[in-house]
């Protein structure tokens, strides 16, 4: 029937378009709801908001059929620096990532929001049922599959119900999943700026006592930033006009990239962690933010979420060709075993860097110093840390990840 489907996911951002395109391409029948009518980041206007991509994301991009086309709108991150600092003085000691010391000579892609929306919108459109504008409201499990009411009078009927609607999902809190968490108290800036100086494809990490600085790599002469600060100085510096705010932010930059100026307009966001409790409940499964909102040093948000994306998409695909049920409980709790562990592991991870840095005490600082000059010091540990910040260390590699098909 036209309202029944294998799999409905509930969230069109980026996650649940990735996993119902790797689905389709697998031969299951799909739907994305999505909440907005229509999204103002397709169109075609730079914004400066952007992703640093892993190669392993990178290859599952490819493998639903989209990389191809975005490749030339992408920036290659060749090298990533990390220090500490104070305002116009960076220290000495720091984590020096060059991706011609792994195979793969690259660490990986950062790629503009509206690129990578757009080719998901389209690719949906044309493969799958994509139904816009409006949302879930209700969702009822049975053991033959689960009923999904929708907010146009719609209901929906599929084997899973997965949700991919972000950190505050009404389709985890629907089916009973409590959530875990605590907030930062402090909050990103995020901005695009040109720049007189090249950038030469490398990415910067400042962690300042304030809150991590990460200057990413952007095609041209240009740079997206996201800059965490505590709430109440967060909220100062987002007030200033464009000249106030420049004036406060290139002192921490050195004279690393030279003159600058925005590109763009500017963002904030309140940073927080949360982590569902569980990751799956009867009928339904959590991917992305929905299972894990996490802080965005290093930029592993959305690669968590596509690591989420080619583990349950593996999980569905060998359930359905082995005859099993894609919705019962052994096909979730595969999924749930498979990326639990490991994104709770990555989350808390960064919750602790941010903590060892975001502070002023000297000690600490001269602490850490050493350690990152210790780990840059040891070519075989540095090229580690290396493989693991591209995505190429997970175990076990899900198909999407390494390359393969599904």
């Amino acid at each position: 029937m036209k309202n029944e489907h294998d799999v409905v996911i509930a969230g069109g951002g980026l996650n649940g378009p990735a996993l119902g395109l790797a689905l389709v391409n697998a031969g299951l029948n799909v739907a994305v709801v999505d909440a907005a009518p229509e999204r103002a980041r397709s169109a075609g206007n730079f914004d400066g908001r952007a992703y640093a991509l892993a190669l392993s994301s990178v290859r599952l991009l490819q493998g639903i059929g989209i990389w191809q086309e975005l490749a030339g709108q992408s920036q290659p991150i060749t090298k990533v620096v990390a220090r500490q600092g104070r305002q116009g003085d960076i220290g000495p000691f720091g984590l020096f990532f060059d991706g011609a010391e792994i195979e793969e000579g690259l660490l990986g892609h950062m790629l503009e929001d509206r690129f990578l929306y757009r080719a998901l919108l389209a690719a949906m459109q044309e493969r799958l049922s994509f139904l816009p504008g409006t949302k879930v409201i209700a969702q009822q499990a049975d053991p033959g599959g689960i009923n999904v009411s929708l907010s146009d009078g719609r209901v929906l009927r599929a084997r899973l119900l997965v949700g991919a609607d972000g950190r505050r999902s009404g389709v985890a809190e629907r089916a009973g999943i409590d959530r875990t968490g605590w907030d930062y108290g402090q909050t990103a800036l995020v901005a695009a700026l040109d720049q007189s100086n090249s950038h030469d494809g490398t990415a910067h990490q400042i962690f300042l006592p304030t809150g991590p600085l990460a200057v990413l790599p952007l095609p041209g002469k240009r740079s997206s930033v996201v800059w965490s600060l505590t709430r109440s100085r967060a909220e100062t510096i987002a007030a200033l006009d464009d000249a106030d705010f420049l004036s406060v932010l290139s002192p921490h930059l050195s004279d690393i990239f030279g003159d600058i100026s925005l590109a763009g307009p500017r963002f904030s966001y309140p940073l927080s962690l949360t982590l569902a409790n569980s990751y799956v409940a009867e009928r339904v499964a959590l991917i992305g933010d929905a299972a894990h909102g996490v802080h965005p040093i290093a930029g592993q948000g959305l690669n968590l979420g596509l690591r989420d994306v080619a583990a349950l998409a593996e999980s569905i695909v060998d359930a359905m060709r082995n005859g099993e049920d894609i919705g019962f409980a052994t096909t979730l709790d595969r999924y749930q075993g498979w990326r639990r562990f490991d994104a709770t592991t990555l989350a808390l991870g960064m919750d602790s860097v941010n903590r060892l840095f975001s502070n002023e005490s000297r000690l600490l600082a001269s602490v850490r110093g050493m350690g990152m000059g210790a780990i840059n010091a040891v070519p075989p540990l540095r090229r580690r840390f290396m493989r693991q910040a591209a995505g190429l260390s997970i175990d076990p590699m899900p198909r999407l990840l390494s390359g393969r098909p599904l």
